[in-house]
């Protein structure tokens, strides 16, 4: 973080601050990591009120998690105004702590107020999650020419496969056992972090020629992203929050596996929540080869269906969200 702010001139200061570990064992939760940490969460504060009372800002933004307590506490203890952003549909942890000191909440839908407590429900604005502007403005044939596509036939659909940049195991292998049965009906566009890449390049080597043109493996996918999403009829990914921001501002179809692990089952939500308004299909729990082939087998046979769920996430989809959040931070601030 520290290099980023310094290559965009952005002044930077850190405090202290402690991760809690939840579990439904409350004797878990008095472990020796959890109580190091919340002891490391006064210091950040009284850090964080500091950085405030000599920045004197205007408005205070927290996004979240719990690198925001000590920030989101330093505001409300210098009477400096706080701006929320939550990203998932359910506010995390932090946020719900902090919500009752808000001026303004920036969520991400409309079925996310109805999920707050109705004590802060007038606070919420809906803003959507804000994407890059390049991934809006991506074209399929360059993602052709720079990742060398020439092989894949245009007439069959194009799934992309990503478990983000290192890689999901469980993604890789769900789809690695299947990719006989995929590229019989599609083309595969397979990021697959690049520790990955041995054991899915020699299945790749096991497949006929013909299926294998089809085939293209990636173990990172990096300026080309944009290019891959426009040239997608259907993508198979994670449901992180930024992740569902850029497909429904691109309107993509999505089949989403969940991380498991995902702090308060945060993109299980997500992923849910799409798949309640017909703009996604959400694998929760087990994921074999079989729930994959009756997710996307339906999908890559038919056009009409994809386009109704690619309306529909459309439909929820905010490609101006950084625009709208800027005007709630700068409402706040001219209170």
């Amino acid at each position: 973080m520290t290099r980023v702010a310094d290559a965009e001139g952005i002044p930077f200061t850190t405090v202290a601050t402690g991760k809690i570990r939840r579990s439904s064992n409350p004797l878990k939760m008095v472990s020796p990591a959890n109580v190091r940490d919340m002891a490391r969460v006064p210091l950040g504060v009284a850090q964080a009120r500091s950085a405030v009372s000599a920045f004197r800002p205007d408005v205070v933004l927290a996004a979240g998690g719990y690198v925001a307590v000590p920030a989101g506490l330093a505001a409300r203890m210098c009477r400096v105004p706080l701006v929320l952003h939550e990203q998932t549909v359910r506010l995390g942890l932090a946020n719900r702590k902090l919500a009752g000191s808000a001026a303004r909440i920036a969520v991400p839908s409309e079925s996310t107020v109805p999920l707050l407590p109705e004590s802060v429900r007038p606070a919420a604005v809906v803003t959507g999650n804000p994407v890059r502007p390049e991934v809006l403005t991506g074209q399929a044939d360059k993602a052709v020419t720079a990742l060398g596509l020439h092989t894949l036939d245009r007439r069959l659909p194009t799934v992309y496969v990503t478990g983000g940049a290192q890689g999901s195991q469980q993604i890789n292998d769900v789809v690695g056992g299947e990719l006989p049965w995929l590229l019989e009906r599609a083309n595969v566009v397979h990021q697959c972090g690049p520790a990955h890449v041995g054991a899915l390049s020699a299945r790749a080597a096991g497949l006929p020629a013909g299926l294998a043109a089809r085939y293209h493996l990636a173990p990172f996918v990096g300026p080309e992203l944009p290019d891959v999403l426009v040239l997608a009829d259907l993508v198979v990914s994670r449901s992180g929050a930024g992740t569902l921001a850029e497909l429904t501002a691109l309107g993509k179809p999505a089949v989403f596996i969940p991380l498991a692990t995902a702090v308060g089952n945060e993109q299980a939500h997500n992923a849910r929540h799409l798949e309640e308004s017909g703009a996604a299909v959400a694998l929760l729990g087990d994921v074999t080869g079989g729930r994959l082939r009756e997710a996307v087998g339906p999908l890559l046979g038919d056009p009409g269906r994809r386009e109704a769920m690619a309306a529909a996430a459309w439909a929820h989809g905010r490609p101006d969200a950084a625009e709208r959040l800027v005007d709630v931070i700068l409402s706040a601030a001219s209170r």
